[in-house]
């Protein structure tokens, strides 16, 4: 708890006041933007302080024992609506815009997006991270079909933005996805662009059904007891963009 409070002090004196606030007594940071994220990604690299990346607390709640001595980092004040391009058929929001208010500002520019439309209280980003999918004529169904670029802040504190808008481009396409179904533990999603349709096409996914969240996939693949080729990448793939291990596995 030394290092803790050490760690809450430096926050203090470097952020403004109202980033850091305490959440069910979890020290809770609220950053305004990626170089927020980015600075205090830094910092915890610097004094190896565990984060724990929480959205809006929906799915992905610290709560208990496993929590007391790290800094959780919330996503509800990145939430802007950035950017609707009918043209290009994409919408982008900041990590903490709720889904499922994405389809009411879609509508004025006939446009639509079928997991706006699903029982979901929780961010996009949210979305994004526990890989929230639907059942659609008995098939799997999801966001991250939708998911075309991010601002992703990594855990050493570097913003990189993968993946491409264009129709015609692929660069990142696959980095990308990556971020979907991560549950926190590869980086924080500040911002996404989603791929959307027209408005005319909605009458088409009535039929979707919200799927429960998968907390299986990278979780249980970075079960360090397995020796399966799909867990020692996915291990791989954890050390390589959290090398120091300020996303811990709780």
């Amino acid at each position: 708890m030394v290092r803790l409070r050490e760690f809450l002090s430096i926050i203090e004196s470097e952020f403004p006041a109202d980033r850091l606030t305490f959440q069910k007594a979890v020290p809770t940071f609220h950053p305004e933007g990626a170089q927020d994220a980015a600075d205090l990604f830094r910092l915890a690299n610097r004094h190896r302080q565990p984060i724990f990346i929480t959205g809006f607390g929906n799915n992905i709640d610290p709560q208990g024992k496993p929590f007391t001595d790290m800094v959780a980092v919330r996503t509800d004040r990145l939430n802007q609506l950035m950017e609707i391009a009918p043209d290009d058929f994409y919408v982008t929001v900041g990590a903490g815009y709720p889904l499922k208010e994405i389809n009411a500002q879609l509508e004025h520019k006939n446009l639509w997006l079928p997991h706006s439309s699903l029982p979901y209280v929780g961010s996009v980003g949210g979305a994004l991270a526990i890989g929230l999918a639907a059942d659609f004529e008995n098939q799997d169904f999801p966001l991250k079909r939708y998911f075309l670029k991010a601002e992703i802040v990594t855990p050493e504190g570097d913003i990189v933005s993968p993946g491409s808008v264009c129709f015609k481009s692929v660069s990142g396409y696959d980095v990308v996805r990556i971020f979907a179904g991560s549950w926190g533990l590869l980086g924080l999603i500040v911002s996404a662009s989603l791929r959307v349709m027209p408005l005319s096409a909605a009458a088409e996914y009535v039929s979707a059904r919200l799927k429960a969240a998968d907390r299986g996939g990278l979780l249980e693949a970075l079960d360090t007891s397995s020796d399966d080729p799909d867990a020692i990448y996915s291990r791989k793939i954890k050390a390589k963009f959290d090398p120091e291990g300020v996303l811990p596995i709780v």
